[in-house]
């Protein structure tokens, strides 16, 4: 939809967008054509040079011009345009201060395969092979995750960035990404009662106790948020442009893959039954 989008051009919000759409002004082509749109000329000039640098940076791949111009609620537009530079991206830490807290694993998936980073191991990868992508898509990521990861490693990301929490929200979808998951009918089977917390306790196990069946749980839950937030940037989409002239241009959604790491039962359950354990003393 990126192509059909005039709201990153100064002076044209919301309003002037759709009579544009209205008067047959739909894509930037039709933009300069003969057509005024019902803009006055100084208005029309101004779309046209704004329309030139947007094609130049469109065939550049910079995402981050759309990025900066557009309203945070409709970055989700350029998603189509720009997904082969996409990235998914998810964290798990030991606490939610990103002051006093540790990174513990980090999850990427780029719509084709599926990295992972582990404290102790390779996390130190992570800055240069984040540096491939142009555009990272999270959940609360504005909030939380790309905050704490400028701050554990001392860099800035400067990509473009859709947090999904937004679009999702304005959807009617919130409760967390889990929660989202829930209402438009997905289940994580063996992971659906793993949570943020329960992660941490799974970090906790694996360090203490030298438990790699821990260790690839943790990976499990981390890696299979990466792949739903495929499903949900794609869902978001098709949803966002349905009240619009291009709901014909709907995305398909994605077939995943198979997360490399399985739920051990056994380590669930001993982690659970000593938490309620402690919790009756």
């Amino acid at each position: 939809m990126l192509k059909n989008t005039f709201i990153h051009i100064p002076g044209i919000g919301i309003q002037t967008e759709q009579r544009l759409w209205a008067s047959g002004i739909q894509s930037w082509d039709d933009a300069t054509e003969d057509r005024t749109g019902g803009l006055s000329p100084k208005k029309r000039q101004t779309v046209i040079e704004h329309l030139r640098a947007s094609n130049k940076q469109f065939d550049e791949i910079n995402p981050n011009y759309f990025f900066e111009l557009s309203p945070a609620s409709h970055h989700w537009r350029f998603f189509p345009e720009f997904r082969d530079a996409t990235v998914y991206l998810d964290i798990e830490t030991t606490g939610l201060s990103r002051y006093t807290e540790t990174i513990t694993t980090i999850a990427l998936y780029d719509g084709a395969s599926i990295f992972y980073y582990v404290k102790g191991r390779n996390l130190d990868d992570f800055p240069e092979d984040i540096g491939k992508y142009k555009v990272i898509v999270t959940y609360n990521g504005k909030s939380f995750d790309l905050p704490f990861i400028e701050r554990y490693f001392g860099i800035q990301l400067n990509q473009a960035h859709i947090d999904l929490r937004y679009p999702l929200a304005s959807l009617g979808y919130t409760g967390g990404l889990k929660g989202c998951e829930t209402r438009l009918g997905f289940h994580r089977g063996d992971l659906a009662d793993i949570d943020g917390y329960f992660a941490v306790l799974l970090w906790q196990d694996y360090r203490k106790n030298r438990n790699e069946k821990a260790l690839e749980t943790l990976l499990a839950y981390n890696i299979q948020d990466v792949l739903t937030l495929e499903i949900l940037m794609v869902i978001a989409y098709n949803l966002k442009i349905a009240d619009t002239p291009f709901y014909l241009n709907r995305l398909q959604e994605p077939v995943l893959p198979e997360t490399p790491f399985d739920v051990d039962i056994n380590t669930v359950a001993r982690i659970r039954s000593e938490q309620n354990y402690f919790a009756l003393l």
